[in-house]
Protein backbone atom coordinates (compact mmCIF):
# COMPACT_ATOMS: atom_id res chain seq x y z
CA UNK A 1 0.00 0.00 0.00
CA UNK A 2 1.03 3.60 -0.98
CA UNK A 3 -0.17 7.24 0.45
CA UNK A 4 0.52 8.20 -3.31
CA UNK A 5 -1.77 8.47 -6.23
CA UNK A 6 -1.19 8.75 -9.93
CA UNK A 7 -1.64 7.98 -13.54
CA UNK A 8 0.42 6.43 -16.17
CA UNK A 9 -0.65 6.75 -20.27
CA UNK A 10 -1.97 9.53 -22.54
CA UNK A 11 -2.40 13.01 -22.49
CA UNK A 12 -2.20 16.50 -24.09
CA UNK A 13 1.17 18.21 -22.82
CA UNK A 14 0.80 22.07 -24.38
CA UNK A 15 4.08 23.96 -24.38
CA UNK A 16 4.28 27.83 -25.69
CA UNK A 17 0.93 27.25 -27.15
CA UNK A 18 1.53 23.85 -29.22
CA UNK A 19 -0.04 21.09 -28.02
CA UNK A 20 1.56 17.84 -28.24
CA UNK A 21 0.36 14.08 -27.80
CA UNK A 22 2.69 12.17 -25.04
CA UNK A 23 2.56 9.24 -22.89
CA UNK A 24 3.50 9.83 -19.39
CA UNK A 25 3.79 8.77 -15.66
CA UNK A 26 2.85 10.78 -13.05
CA UNK A 27 2.47 10.33 -9.19
CA UNK A 28 1.03 12.89 -6.79
CA UNK A 29 0.53 12.84 -2.68
CA UNK A 30 -1.04 16.04 -0.45
CA UNK A 31 1.56 17.52 1.64
CA UNK A 32 0.02 18.44 5.06
CA UNK A 33 2.66 20.80 5.88
CA UNK A 34 2.41 23.79 3.22
CA UNK A 35 -0.95 22.60 2.25
CA UNK A 36 -0.77 21.77 -1.03
CA UNK A 37 -0.76 18.78 -3.42
CA UNK A 38 2.04 17.96 -5.38
CA UNK A 39 2.11 15.78 -8.46
CA UNK A 40 4.86 14.75 -10.60
CA UNK A 41 6.50 12.56 -13.33
CA UNK A 42 8.18 11.65 -16.23
CA UNK A 43 6.98 12.41 -19.80
CA UNK A 44 8.28 9.65 -22.34
CA UNK A 45 10.97 10.06 -24.09
CA UNK A 46 9.26 12.26 -27.50
CA UNK A 47 10.98 14.35 -30.24
CA UNK A 48 8.73 16.88 -30.12
CA UNK A 49 8.69 17.65 -26.56
CA UNK A 50 12.33 17.74 -26.71
CA UNK A 51 12.67 20.23 -29.74
CA UNK A 52 9.92 22.43 -27.94
CA UNK A 53 11.58 22.25 -24.54
CA UNK A 54 14.92 22.32 -25.52
CA UNK A 55 16.53 20.77 -22.60
CA UNK A 56 15.41 24.29 -20.05
CA UNK A 57 12.70 24.46 -17.48
CA UNK A 58 9.56 25.59 -19.06
CA UNK A 59 5.99 26.20 -18.07
CA UNK A 60 3.15 23.81 -19.47
CA UNK A 61 -0.17 22.62 -19.41
CA UNK A 62 -1.38 19.10 -19.35
CA UNK A 63 -4.78 17.80 -19.87
CA UNK A 64 -5.76 14.60 -19.05
CA UNK A 65 -9.32 13.60 -20.60
CA UNK A 66 -11.46 16.66 -19.08
CA UNK A 67 -8.23 17.55 -16.06
CA UNK A 68 -6.56 20.15 -17.08
CA UNK A 69 -3.63 21.38 -14.84
CA UNK A 70 -0.16 24.13 -15.02
CA UNK A 71 2.82 22.64 -14.13
CA UNK A 72 6.63 22.86 -15.31
CA UNK A 73 9.03 20.84 -17.36
CA UNK A 74 12.80 20.61 -16.27
CA UNK A 75 15.83 18.65 -17.88
CA UNK A 76 15.58 15.46 -19.18
CA UNK A 77 17.47 12.28 -17.76
CA UNK A 78 19.58 10.80 -19.50
CA UNK A 79 17.10 8.66 -21.54
CA UNK A 80 15.28 11.71 -22.65
CA UNK A 81 12.74 12.03 -20.39
CA UNK A 82 11.33 14.89 -18.96
CA UNK A 83 10.40 15.58 -15.81
CA UNK A 84 7.29 17.61 -15.15
CA UNK A 85 5.70 18.64 -12.15
CA UNK A 86 2.95 20.90 -10.13
CA UNK A 87 1.14 22.37 -7.36
CA UNK A 88 -2.67 22.03 -6.54
CA UNK A 89 -5.20 20.21 -8.64
CA UNK A 90 -3.50 17.72 -10.62
CA UNK A 91 -4.68 16.49 -14.05
CA UNK A 92 -5.89 13.34 -12.90
CA UNK A 93 -8.26 11.68 -10.57
CA UNK A 94 -7.72 11.80 -6.96
CA UNK A 95 -9.92 9.93 -4.06
CA UNK A 96 -11.26 12.27 -1.63
CA UNK A 97 -13.36 10.88 0.16
CA UNK A 98 -13.02 7.84 2.87
CA UNK A 99 -15.68 5.24 0.34
CA UNK A 100 -13.11 6.56 -2.77
CA UNK A 101 -9.66 5.58 -0.57
CA UNK A 102 -11.53 2.44 0.42
CA UNK A 103 -12.53 1.77 -3.03
CA UNK A 104 -9.18 2.21 -4.61
CA UNK A 105 -7.46 0.03 -2.10
CA UNK A 106 -10.09 -3.10 -2.14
Amino acid sequence: MTDEDGYTGPATLTIDGTALPVHLDLRGYFQPIDGYYHWYGRVSPDSAVSAAVGGRKKPCTLTIGDRTATGELSDPDPWGRYRIMGTSTPPFAVPTTLEEVEAATA
